[in-house]
């Protein structure tokens, strides 16, 4: 993929100073003209082909956003993102060949932000960057101490970005944690995966987008069911997802 658009005005200088982006892909001219555009807007950009490197790059730098080839040669995307959610929560946006559907699910089940298929549109990239800084910077700027969020036996703090199951802290992601956040506010109301796409990703649902659902169904594993057997997260097929408040009794279909 050739990069040959240029920012527009409006968009220089965007990123925030020091904001590092490390992107692990084996295609040295996307990498470079990938690296290239993003440096024009502001973002500082290292590039790495290999995932023993990326790894090592990951673990000596502190970066804001790690961009992510599945199909590596030796240490191959999805082990590296294995390591990488082993010791960190750093978004990971992950890219992969675009009839490779295996590669992007297992990559949302392990812990990627988002996805996108090869070749990346450069102003659909710089929107998803984007999105995703702007979610996982609430994390670096300071709050004000709020109320916990608690539903059941489900236990959010914003202030201090942790969740607690019987008083027992739960590991989340970035936006998994922004997920249940939304979902426990709304708790016994159902939310639409259009509006989660929305106010989670940053963009519209695509035909066969699947990214909801998968950082659903990791929320469902790190939390487990509820007293009844039943899910945590209830899916109404065909329209969303809810969190049932308090008192609701019985299983809803599964999404």
């Amino acid at each position: 993929m050739t990069l040959t658009q240029t920012p527009d005005v409006e968009t220089k200088n965007h990123a925030k100073p020091l904001e590092r982006i490390l992107i692990v892909d084996s295609d040295r001219e996307l990498t470079r003209d990938v690296a290239h555009y993003l440096e024009n807007v502001g973002y500082v950009v290292q590039a790495v082909h290999d995932g023993a490197v990326g790894l090592h790059q990951f673990r000596c730098v502190h970066y804001s956003l790690i961009i992510l080839e599945v199909r590596l040669a030796g240490l191959d995307g999805l082990s590296l993102l294995r390591s990488i959610r082993s010791e960190s929560r750093v978004p990971v946006l992950i890219l992969s060949n675009p009839r490779a559907d295996a590669d992007r699910v297992v990559g949302l089940e392990t812990g990627a932000d988002d996805y996108m298929a090869k070749p990346a549109n450069p102003r659909e990239l710089l929107a998803r960057i984007r999105a995703i800084l702007r979610r996982s910077g609430s994390e670096r700027r300071y709050e004000p101490p709020s109320t916990p969020v608690i539903v059941g036996d489900i236990s959010l703090d914003r202030s201090a970005r942790t969740v607690r199951k019987d008083g027992q802290r739960i590991g989340l992601t970035c936006l998994e944690f922004d997920l249940l956040e939304q979902l426990l506010r709304s708790a016994g109301k159902v939310l639409s995966r259009e509006h989660l796409a929305k106010s989670l990703l940053g963009r519209e649902l695509t035909p066969f987008d699947r990214t909801i659902e998968m950082h659903v169904c990791n929320l469902r594993k790190k939390l487990g069911n509820a007293a009844d057997g039943c899910h945590r997260i209830k899916g109404i097929r065909g329209v969303g997802y809810v969190y049932p408040a308090p008192g609701t009794v019985g299983c809803l279909s599964a999404l």
